[in-house]
C-alpha cells in the first residue's frame, strides 16, 4: 500500500512521531491516513484526491466506505457550525451497564487513595477492566484524568476503597454523560501549555504527581496526570519535573505537526505557578538547593536558550 499510494513510511527516520499515521504530499495535494488495525480515517485537501486514494485502496484491499467521519473507535464525531464535537456518551453508558450502575445517582469525583485501604477487592478482574475502560474515556473527558490516574496506582492489589473510588467516578460520569470535547476552527500557529504538581502528594510513597494540558490554538489536544518516578526534595523540583514533562510532550507535538506540513514557527509557551521552577528553566547556574536534581531534566534550559520554549509564571488561582 505504501508504494502504490506513495505514502510516507512511518518507520523511516523522517517520519516517526506516530507509526499509525501516513502522510501523502505532492505539490498542493496532501492527504492524511490514520490507521488502527482495520479502521481508517482518511482526510485530503480535495475531493478528487480523496476519491483517487479510496479507489486505489479498494483495488488492493476489501474495503467498506462509511462516508463522512461520524464514529471512530468508540468516539462519536458531530459536526457543528464552529467545528467538531467529540463525545463518548455511548461508550460511557456501556461502562455503566458493565458495572451494573446504569441507574446510579450522580456525585462528585473522589480524591487521593491509600494503598492499604481496607480488605482486598472481591473482584480484581472487574476492577482492572473498569479502570482500563475509564482510562480510554479520558480521551474526551479530561476532567476525570486525575481521578482515573489515582485508581490506576492500585491495579496490582485493589482494595474495597479503591473499587468504591471507581464507583464514585462512574457516578460522576453518569451525571454528565452528554459532556465531550469541542474542537474549534482555530489558528494553529500557537502551542500553549499549563503544568502543575503536588509536592509529596502520594500518601504511600511521598512522590509528587504531575499534571499538564496542551492547547493548539483554542483547542485542548492533550492532557496528562501521572505520579513522578522519584521523590522530589523540594516543591521547586517537583514543579520543574512537571515543566520537563510538558516540554518533552510539546516537542513531540511540534514534530508531528511538522510531518503534517503544519509547522509551528513560534515558541511554545509553558505556564507554571512556581516561581523557582520558572527561574530554574532559564538560569544555567547550579545552586546548592538544586544540585541534586537529575541532569536529564535540564534539557528544558537548552530549549529556553534556543528560544523554542518560554517558561512563564501564572498565579495558582
Amino acid at each position: 500500500m505504501h508504494q502504490s499510494l506513495a505514502f510516507r513510511d512511518p518507520t523511516r527516520p523522517d517520519h516517526h512521531s506516530d507509526n499509525s499515521l501516513f502522510v501523502y504530499c505532492h505539490g498542493s495535494d496532501i492527504a492524511y491516513l490514520l490507521l488502527y488495525v482495520d479502521d481508517i480515517i482518511l482526510t485530503t485537501s480535495s475531493d478528487s484526491l480523496r476519491e483517487s486514494l479510496m479507489s486505489k485502496l479498494s483495488s488492493e484491499f476489501a474495503m467498506k466506505v462509511l462516508g463522512p467521519l461520524n464514529y471512530f473507535l468508540g468516539i462519536a464525531v458531530n459536526r457543528t457550525s464552529t467545528g467538531l464535537f467529540l463525545s463518548q456518551q455511548r461508550y460511557a453508558s456501556e461502562i455503566l451497564e458493565k458495572a451494573g450502575m446504569s441507574q446510579c445517582n450522580p456525585v462528585a469525583t473522589s480524591g487521593k487513595l491509600c494503598a492499604n485501604a481496607g480488605s482486598s477487592c472481591d473482584d480484581p478482574t472487574l476492577y482492572r477492566s473498569l479502570a482500563g475502560a475509564l482510562q480510554y474515556l479520558t480521551f474526551t473527558r479530561p476532567d476525570i484524568s486525575y481521578a482515573v490516574q489515582q485508581v490506576f496506582l492500585y491495579m496490582h492489589d485493589p482494595r474495597i476503597e479503591h473499587m468504591a473510588a471507581i464507583h464514585r467516578i462512574l457516578r460522576y460520569v453518569k451525571g454528565i454523560l452528554h459532556y465531550g470535547l469541542h474542537l474549534y476552527r482555530s489558528n494553529i500557529s500557537t502551542l500553549l501549555s499549563y503544568t502543575d504538581a503536588d509536592w509529596g502528594g502520594c500518601p504511600n510513597t511521598r512522590r509528587s504527581t504531575s499534571g499538564y494540558c496542551v492547547f493548539l490554538g483554542d483547542n485542548l489536544i492533550f492532557r496528562f496526570a501521572k505520579r513522578q518516578p522519584t521523590i522530589s526534595k523540594s516543591s521547586a523540583e517537583a514543579e520543574y519535573r512537571g515543566v520537563a514533562n510538558v516540554v518533552s510532550e510539546t516537542y513531540w507535538i511540534r514534530n508531528l505537526l511538522l510531518e503534517l506540513h503544519c509547522p509551528i514557527t513560534t515558541a511554545t509557551l509553558v505556564y507554571c505557578d512556581n516561581v523557582s521552577a520558572v527561574y530554574l528553566a532559564g538560569n544555567p547556574v547550579h545552586h546548592q538547593r538544586t544540585k541534586h536534581i537529575e541532569i536529564d531534566i535540564h534539557f528544558v534550559r537548552e530549549k529556553v536558550k534556543r528560544g523554542d520554549v518560554w517558561v512563564l509564571h501564572v498565579p495558582s488561582r
